[in-house]
């Protein structure tokens, strides 16, 4: 088995915190509090959070930039509303992602969606006459993960408030617009960043798509996959050039469900249906059969 490959535990291999996100989490949650704390902390006539903005946030070229600020500044967050919303977004749209795609494909992409915003940032505010100061935060990345869940799933439903009903492709296309509407507004969001990560994810995913390469080796049978680009309507406007996603056979599967024989093609399909529309719409049998052949993973 290849070692960019992951197969992730819990319901018949589907993880609700694979191990890229788990570890952001974790990751981000730490070094907000880290900041919260250096508050507080003086380190000569300065705090502790303030060497590390100085250091380690997206400085504007020309006052204080450094390179290893292109990946800093996307763990560092200015409030609590602030690391709680990106992080429920990352967790939100990006579980099935890294599921699908495994964990070093989802770290790659999630990484070099949040570069892409840094540099984004870096050029074009002078261009805007917007007011330049330091960056933080992973909205642009988030960005480039709600890109790669639109492009994916551009038919499921997302609730607004848990109450309004919204098709993926049309929430994460206002996001977009919103973004590129509130650029001349200015204020203390980086728009333009979150932009930058945006197209960057969109670039990648429409090059990954070209050369067959997007979603790699996930299941040794099964049905095929498509993206959908969402900017081009509703009807799919790919030819149909679909490519193939093999899985490895972890474990037989030989338990008896209502008095039925589980089989392997049974999982394929229920897997495959957690891909396309997650997990709360399985059957209660579904939901079984999966927590059965669980037992028979490490």
């Amino acid at each position: 088995m290849s070692n960019n490959y992951y197969r992730p535990g819990g319901f018949g291999g589907f993880s609700f915190f694979p191990p890229v996100i788990k570890n952001l989490l974790i990751i981000n949650g730490i070094v907000f509090i880290i900041q919260m704390l250096g508050q507080n902390l003086l380190i000569g006539n300065m705090t502790a959070e303030q060497y590390l903005v100085k250091y380690f946030a997206l400085i504007p070229i020309g006052y204080g930039f450094l390179p290893w600020q292109l990946i800093t500044y996307q763990f560092m967050h200015g409030g609590f509303m602030h690391i709680l919303f990106n992080m429920f977004a990352l967790w939100m749209f990006g579980i099935e992602i890294e599921n699908i795609w495994g964990s070093k494909k989802f770290i790659i992409y999630y990484l070099t969606c949040g570069v892409a915003a840094g540099i984004a940032q870096l050029i074009f505010p002078p261009l805007f006459n917007e007011q330049l100061a330091p960056t933080i935060g992973a909205s642009g990345a988030i960005f480039g993960v709600l890109i790669a869940f639109g492009m994916m799933f551009p038919d499921r439903y997302i609730y607004i408030y848990f109450l309004l009903p919204v098709k993926a492709k049309y929430l994460i296309i206002g996001y977009v617009l919103l973004e590129l509407y509130s650029i001349p507004q200015g204020g203390n969001v980086a728009h333009l960043a979150h932009l930058g990560g945006a197209l960057a994810g969109f670039i990648y995913l429409m090059y990954e798509r070209k050369n067959n390469r997007l979603f790699g080796s996930y299941f040794k049978s099964g049905p095929k996959m498509t993206i959908n680009n969402p900017f081009k309507g509703s009807s799919n406007p790919f030819k149909k050039k679909e490519q193939k996603i093999q899985d490895a056979k972890f474990y037989e599967v030989n338990d008896e469900v209502n008095g039925e024989k589980v089989t392997q093609e049974q999982i394929d399909k229920i897997l495959d249906k957690i891909s396309e529309s997650g997990y709360q719409n399985l059957t209660e049998k579904e939901k079984k059969i999966l927590f059965e052949a669980s037992k028979k993973m490490n």
